[in-house]
């Protein structure tokens, strides 16, 4: 199956919230091996001004994949995951991620370009903070990821 030209343009609604816990940070920092204690002491990131633990910058990736999945997984797209090869990842982060946080993301489809038999397709998954309502009014912007992948075509 071919890579659908018409996906750019499409967007894909927040699905569920990803609940931000301190452990989850402080797994997270471990595991990129990100050492400030901001992101495991409540105390230290409460010194530099912030209400609980601070996730490292590429945190978001979490709540960006779980947006992509949207995009690989619906069949109009015809991704095949096993010919995808991630290509580019890019973070604008508009506040830091804190331990307590509600987020939501919404995936956009902003490139589609045919490359032999494949396809380069960009993304961007603008990720929100929810209040309790969780409308419009009640979102406040987190962070923006630009994502590029790169499906192999048959052969290649």
């Amino acid at each position: 199956m071919t890579i659908n030209p018409d996906l750019q343009g499409r967007s894909y609604p927040a699905a569920e919230v990803y609940d931000v816990g301190r452990e989850k940070i402080r797994e997270f920092a471990r595991a990129v091996k990100a050492t400030h204690p901001a992101h495991f002491d409540v105390e230290a990131a409460k010194a530099l001004g912030h209400r609980d633990l601070v996730a490292p910058p590429t945190f978001a990736i979490i709540i960006a994949q779980r947006a992509d999945a949207q995009l690989i997984e619906d069949p109009e797209a015809g991704i095949d995951f096993s010919r995808v090869v991630h290509a580019d990842q890019r973070f604008i982060h508009h506040r830091p991620i804190i331990a307590g946080d509600r987020l939501v993301a919404e995936l956009h489809v902003d490139g589609v370009r045919a490359m032999g038999g494949g396809a380069m397709i960009t993304t961007r998954a603008e990720i929100f903070a929810v209040s309790d309502g969780g409308g419009a009014e009640g979102r406040e912007p987190v962070t923006t990821t630009t994502s590029s992948i790169l499906v192999r075509g048959e052969g290649q």
